[in-house]
């Protein structure tokens, strides 16, 4: 059998990742520290279910949502706040939500808190919508637009794009995973989380991104979902960024003129 541990383990291949974390969070609280941040809004009674709102210079344009990986297990909004930049520059208040993580949540319950989050946040923000995340939370938006989506149909009606970041679209090879003993995935919610076995809601557009030098299993999962929605009533792009793993694939979102901030944003 394919080594699927392998396949996922995005900081084994990837020299320095180790230091990562402390980077990425000391970077976030500079970053809050120098711009206009709401935090700890509630969209919920668990103590995650909570998000952070990054405005802009004036009205805002509309309401971007950036949803955090971390394999369902680990991470938090707070490591992230830089990314909302390139957004936030553009004109867009920019919502960070964080979410209840495994053991203490299955995935369904994750897919039902963000969708809570986004309509939480679509209630303070006026406008277009348009939503990103990255790995399991690029799971986590690509289930947003699904048939099955947690969002009502007032919210969905404003939303513009889904960014798909090195998202996790077919879930059922994480069956063989260590990491599911923490997640617990079972095989009737590995096919009902997975954006690829779904349809996607009808005339829906979504962006698969991917770093040219993550491990194919990303490669694999966004080319997957671009082949199986192309034909449902959805318009899909796959896009493989050269020189980028699974962790700098996402800085330019910091930049409000590179190309995935404006396939973020538009």
């Amino acid at each position: 059998m394919r080594d699927w541990d392998d396949a996922y383990a995005n900081m084994a291949h990837i020299e320095g990742s180790a230091e990562l974390p402390a980077i990425w969070a000391k970077r976030a609280a500079a970053y809050r520290d120098a711009h206009t941040v709401d935090t700890d809004i509630a969209y919920g009674d668990a103590p995650r279910e909570k998000f952070d709102i990054v405005w802009p210079e004036g009205t805002p344009k509309g309401l971007a949502v950036f949803v955090h990986g971390g394999y369902w297990m680990r991470c938090d909004r707070s490591d992230w706040t830089d990314l909302a930049e390139g957004a936030r520059a553009k004109g867009w208040a920019v919502a960070l939500p964080s979410y209840t993580l495994a053991p203490e949540a299955r995935l369904t319950e994750m897919t039902a808190q963000v969708g809570a989050a986004i309509t939480a946040a679509a209630a303070r923000v006026k406008g277009p919508i348009r939503i990103a995340g990255h790995s399991a939370g690029g799971h986590l938006v690509s289930r947003m637009v699904s048939a099955d989506s947690p969002l009502p149909p007032e919210v969905r009606a404003r939303l513009e794009h889904t960014l798909s970041i090195s998202g996790l679209h077919d879930l059922r090879p994480l069956m063989w995973t260590e990491m599911n003993k923490v997640l617990h995935l079972d095989e009737a919610e590995a096919i009902s989380e997975s954006a690829a076995l779904k349809r996607p809601l009808s005339e829906t557009k979504v962006t698969a991104w991917v770093g040219g030098d993550e491990r194919p299993e990303f490669l694999r999962q966004a080319q997957l979902l671009g082949m199986m929605w192309q034909g449902l009533e959805a318009e899909v792009d796959v896009v493989v960024d050269s020189g980028h793993h699974h962790f700098s694939v996402i800085e330019a979102l910091a930049d409000p003129e590179s190309p995935i901030t404006r396939a973020f944003v538009g």
